[in-house]
């Protein structure tokens, strides 16, 4: 019932009105109401701006260099940025932003507090810096529904502003990037549309990031959700200098939530950059604050959590919560967090004078879901796939601290079942971490090591070889015993955990459900994909056709 609230709001505009003419609809049910997704099928219209955009660097495909994202001489040009936005009359400062950085969770925490704002009625302009599955359109969404922007409104824009932005990287000698050109893209479409605000996730860092063109006057609020060691190297290579680089985003006066939880030190990083610009913190992980997990129930062959969202805050702001059931497609301890962050982000922004009701927050979170996050493929699905009958689970995760939510993600929902992990991830990653991480956490049957293209192209691809040395390296570390080569089907490897290199994503999940099946014994098992959202985008490809 909640979520009718959500769908009764209507199309604000008339670019939102063009995205049900012009795309391909796709339906799903969900809790009884269908959602419409666009297809990627109207992409052709984007092959200019696709091609314009490639011609850029793009360090999703190049990776990002050493210290870019630190406030040194090695740190990205913001100046850069900044002219540019001049140079299109500043469309940042058109709109309120929520401003949000992380190691992990920032997008999962925009989308939820997008829909919470959704919900209430206003129209939102979202951008996420987060891989998209299947169309760059996902990273940009306006209005009251939610949908990707559509092809014919970004085409719009982008003509729009072409000659400005021809003119810009001939006057930046050509430094312009893909991520600054798409950002300043966005950043036009929520000014041109007129957002009531804008949910924006950061892409590196924060300080030298790109996003962080937004002046205090129009910033609602700064977020900072997890800190860990993901880009190390670019961010200054401790937690130290990751914590000052998202820190950057803090602007005077403008109140801070914290999502965390974060290592004491780290916490103080942050607290003492707020306090040094006389910033207001309120935390999600304060002690006042008590969220858990309930239970698990299955709704359209995928299983949702049923949790109890608790907030009381009494330092800094006096704001309280309380949500019972709240019944959440994003699964596992690492998404209540990221409801409970964006939760609190809601309150802090009623406190300003939005109007945010608790009926908003809830239908704004139950409504929230995400292709890639713990994502259970439907029976359908799976039998599309050529798996009848297999449970398949995909999941973006690619640092240790997300394998663990990954691992423990399962555990709650499964806690009996043995897996085969295929696996494909970028070569700038802690390869041996994340997959200790998987191992610990429980019977691994078999692993399967393959190759995808990591933003478009192969560069930053770690060769399957490559990943097969380390999981079997992992394995002896936490005292598995590998079958490398020779007959899994053999009595005496039942105990063995395989370790293959198949260069096929479709033959390493259909061996992987033959293995489980093989091995058959009173647990259920499921077939898990994961290692970046690149390889989760291949699987999710295959189903689209």
């Amino acid at each position: 019932m909640t979520i009718f609230m959500v769908l009764k709001c209507g199309i604000s505009n008339l670019h939102a009105r063009k995205i049900l003419a012009s795309a391909t609809i796709v339906h799903f049910k969900n809790k009884g109401l269908e959602r419409c997704i666009s297809t990627n099928s109207d992409d052709l219209q984007l092959k200019e701006f696709l091609e314009y955009l490639d011609n850029l660097k793009n360090y999703e495909k190049s990776g990002v260099p050493k210290g870019a994202g630190t406030e040194s001489a090695d740190g990205f040009d913001l100046g850069r940025m900044k002219r540019l936005m001049q140079r299109l009359d500043n469309p940042q400062s058109k709109f309120k932003a929520v401003h949000i950085a992380g190691t992990k969770g920032k997008g999962s925490t925009a989308t939820f507090l997008s829909n919470i704002l959704r919900a209430e009625g206003y129209s939102v302009g979202c951008y996420t810096s987060s891989p998209h599955i299947r169309t760059i359109r996902e990273r940009i969404s306006i209005g009251r529904l939610g949908e990707p922007v559509s092809a014919e409104s970004l085409i719009f824009v982008f003509h729009k502003i072409k000659e400005i932005l021809d003119q810009a990287i001939e006057q930046e000698h050509g430094c312009l990037s893909h991520f600054e050109v798409l950002t300043a893209v966005a950043f036009m479409l929520f000014a041109e549309e007129n957002v009531d605000i804008a949910v924006i996730e950061a892409g590196l860092g924060g300080a030298r990031d790109a996003t962080n063109v937004i002046c205090s006057s129009g910033l609602a609020a700064s977020v900072i959700t997890t800190i860990g060691e993901e880009h190390l190297s670019a961010l200054g290579g401790s937690l130290e200098s990751i914590a000052r680089a998202k820190s950057g985003i803090i602007k005077h006066g403008r109140p801070l939530v914290l999502g965390g939880p974060f290592l004491p030190h780290i916490e103080q990083i942050l607290r003492g950059k707020a306090f040094s610009m006389f910033s207001p913190v309120l935390s999600a992980s304060d002690p006042g604050n008590r969220s858990i997990i309930k239970g698990l129930s299955r709704f359209n062959d995928k299983p949702c959590q049923s949790c109890d969202i608790l907030i009381q805050v009494e330092r800094e702001f006096q704001l309280s919560i309380e949500l019972f059931d709240v019944n959440l497609c994003m699964l596992g301890t690492h998404q209540l967090q990221n409801a409970v962050t964006a939760t609190c982000t809601a309150l802090c922004l009623g406190n300003q004078g939005w109007r945010i009701s608790d009926r908003s927050i809830r239908a704004g979170l139950e409504c929230t879901y995400l292709p890639g996050r713990s994502q259970f493929l439907t029976y359908k699905e799976a039998e599309a796939l050529g798996l009848p009958g297999a449970t398949i689970l995909l999941d973006g995760a690619h640092t240790k601290e997300s394998a663990k939510a990954l691992s423990d993600t399962v555990t709650l929902a499964f806690p009996e079942a043995r897996l085969t992990v295929v696996v494909a991830m970028a070569s700038d990653k802690d390869h041996l971490a994340f997959a200790k991480e998987i191992l610990l956490g429980r019977k691994v049957e078999a692993i399967f090591l393959t190759e995808v293209n990591i933003g478009g192209d192969n560069i930053r691809t770690t060769s399957a070889l490559t990943l097969r040395n380390i999981w079997i390296q992992a394995c002896r570390e936490v005292g598995i015993n590998v079958l490398e080569e020779g007959n899994w089907e053999a009595e005496e490897s039942e105990d063995k955990t395989i370790v293959l290199v198949e260069k096929s994503l479709q033959i390493s999940m259909r061996q992987g459900c033959q293995i489980l099946r093989a091995r058959r014994r009173t647990q259920s098992g499921i077939i898990v994909v994961t290692g970046s959202l690149h390889i989760v985008s291949s699987v999710l490809g295959s189903l689209q056709g």
